[in-house]
């Protein structure tokens, strides 16, 4: 696993990311006897070397830590509340001297996959708008979805916000009323999900987000309940953020497709 290198220095307490980016672009940092410029990477075996003196790796810090929640239903998103609710911060593990960093948020009545880190860059750029990362979420739908429904909801309904849909959907089964489906959105706006359903006069009554990009939440992972990502874990959640793409157009359909 390699990681940006003012990054590294900067784990290092030499100074902040920034600070450390002046630094190579100052000509003082080299790797592996070779001049460093912006943008190198390295890992764990790299000497790197600022103004000529070989810098331990034994002393940096962590990269960071990745947690991942299954939210249960009946708890905010934000710290503290002033009605006194829940959060999902209270069932966390405590830090020292860094806190826990939620990428994105769920709704009250929302349930599922969330996650946490301690790196506020990685956080920024899980969330950031002008990125397509998939949210896949399992609905209970109540109504009538039709074919026509469904087709409309993949090809964009016009909402208060701007024109939003599904990238994909797919049945999850279910008789009577109340229909499963699996859906797939390529952004966060706030209730997206149940205001898609509900522009067509449908009713989410159970939502759950079980999938966030590549990171699927286990069924060993019960609600109200969290575990830490491991190092290959957590290399797999960067790689998702630096692959993300800038938004253009939303897919028409069948990218990253559960299949049944």
């Amino acid at each position: 696993m390699t990681e940006k290198l003012q990054k590294v220095l900067a784990n290092q307490g030499l100074g902040s990311r920034r600070e450390m980016e002046r630094w190579i672009e100052q000509g003082r940092v080299s790797v592996n006897g070779t001049l460093a410029t912006l943008g190198d990477r390295v890992d764990e075996t790299g000497q790197i070397r600022v103004d000529g003196h070989l810098l331990s790796r034994q002393t940096e810090q962590p990269v960071c830590r990745v947690l991942m929640y299954n939210k249960p239903e009946g708890e905010i998103c934000s710290r503290k509340d002033p009605e006194g609710r829940r959060s999902v911060f209270d069932r966390l593990p405590r830090l020292q001297g860094e806190r826990w960093i939620s990428v994105g948020r769920l709704d009250f009545n929302t349930t599922g996959l969330l996650l946490f880190t301690t790196d506020g860059d990685l956080a920024n750029k899980l969330m950031h708008p002008s990125t397509t990362i998939e949210r896949e979420y399992l609905c209970r739908v109540m109504g009538n979805a039709t074919e026509d429904v469904l087709k409309r909801l993949t090809d964009g309904v016009q909402l208060e916000d701007g024109v939003a849909r599904f990238s994909d959907i797919v049945d999850g089964g279910g008789e009577g009323i109340n229909h499963w489906y699996y859906v797939v959105i390529m952004e966060g706006r706030n209730r997206e999900v149940r205001r898609l359903w509900e522009s067509q006069e449908l009713q989410v009554n159970r939502l759950k987000r079980v999938r966030y990009g590549s990171v699927f939440i286990p069924s060993k992972v019960k609600v109200g309940q969290w575990i830490e990502l491991d190092e290959k874990e957590i290399a797999n959640v960067y790689g998702m953020a630096e692959l993300a793409m800038p938004v253009t157009e939303a897919p028409a359909g069948g990218r990253g497709r559960r299949t049944r």
